[in-house]
């Protein structure tokens, strides 16, 4: 009776090489910076009043930076530490390099605070307070920080279910975050004379000082809330990218940022596949000439290999 592994092993072939080509044919190669395009930042850290720019608070920037990419939704981004005080980042398929880098390289510390008062003219921040403008240039005293970024467990934008669709921040506390904002709505209810305002500050810059509703003093907090504002959609979509991002641990500098275009990469792909299907022809060319069947076969094997 004839064996039939000969035959086994012929169909096991054939299956191997079909595989092959489906996988071949259907999957997308994953393309850096240099063949897809995309935006390429160069930053650098700077030392802050607390703390030093050094390898250690690089790498520490480097997480902070690692989630607000995330956040962004960019496909495949690298980013690497250059020396003790240099990050390079690099964004495939991004085409505005401008929108990033004030995405990412903002220090972003969230702090919300009680408005304590509005100052009279020449007045200036007594003891625990401090002097600044709120988001219609008016200026304002605020009290000390009672909440931070660090206790924000969520955040996201959208447009209010009610109005002239206003852009709006939902803002999600965690334990931590909750005691603090009860805290700041217990102090800001009680201060009618300043009209129970809480004061939302990013980077030093009133983004938001609403008045607490009567409801919300009522309840006594709560564990969310809104930030509401002047947002255009684009500030509405980054806010919550840098709260949830968490705050740089220093500044950072922007010292290069440039846009790759993608058509280097494509010359380069179609170049690369010219050159692989005439390498292919050749070498099976000269395989079968020498070979003959034994050369079909191995130049059939070197296709599918290919």
């Amino acid at each position: 009776m004839p064996s039939r592994a000969p035959l086994w092993r012929a169909v096991a072939a054939f299956a191997v090489v079909a595989i092959s080509l489906l996988l071949a044919l259907t999957s997308s190669a994953k393309l850096g910076l240099d063949l897809r395009g995309g935006t390429q930042i160069v930053l650098q850290t700077k030392d802050s009043d607390r703390v030093k720019a050094d390898a250690a608070s690089t790498d520490r920037a480097l997480g902070v930076l690692r989630g607000r990419v995330d956040a962004l939704g960019v496909a495949e981004p690298t980013l690497a530490r250059s020396g003790e005080k240099r990050i390079i980042i690099e964004l495939p398929g991004l085409q505005d390099p401008r929108e990033a880098a004030k995405v990412i390289g903002q220090t972003a510390q969230l702090s919300f605070h009680e408005v304590v008062g509005i100052p009279t003219e020449g007045q200036k921040a007594a003891a625990g307070e401090t002097l600044l403008t709120d988001e219609s240039g008016q200026p304002i005293l605020v009290g000390k920080t009672l909440l931070d970024g660090n206790g924000v467990k969520d955040a996201d934008a959208q447009t209010e279910q009610e109005g002239l669709g206003q852009w709006v921040v939902n803002v999600a506390f965690n334990g931590q975050g909750s005691s603090g904002w009860k805290q700041l709505v217990s102090d800001a209810c009680a201060n009618t004379e300043a009209g129970n305002r809480v004061a939302i500050v990013l980077d030093d810059k009133v983004i938001s000082s609403p008045g607490v509703v009567p409801e919300l003093c009522s309840s006594g907090g709560g564990g969310s809330t809104s930030i509401t504002g002047s947002f255009t959609q684009a500030e509405a979509k980054d806010l919550p990218v840098l709260i949830k991002g968490g705050a740089l641990p220093v500044p950072v500098e922007v010292l290069e940022q440039r846009t790759a275009g993608p058509t280097h990469g494509k010359v380069a792909i179609a170049a690369s596949i010219e050159a692989a299907i005439i390498g292919n022809i050749l070498t099976g060319m000269f395989i079968m000439f020498v070979y003959r069947l034994v050369g079909l076969l191995a130049t059939v094997a070197l296709g599918a290999y290919a």
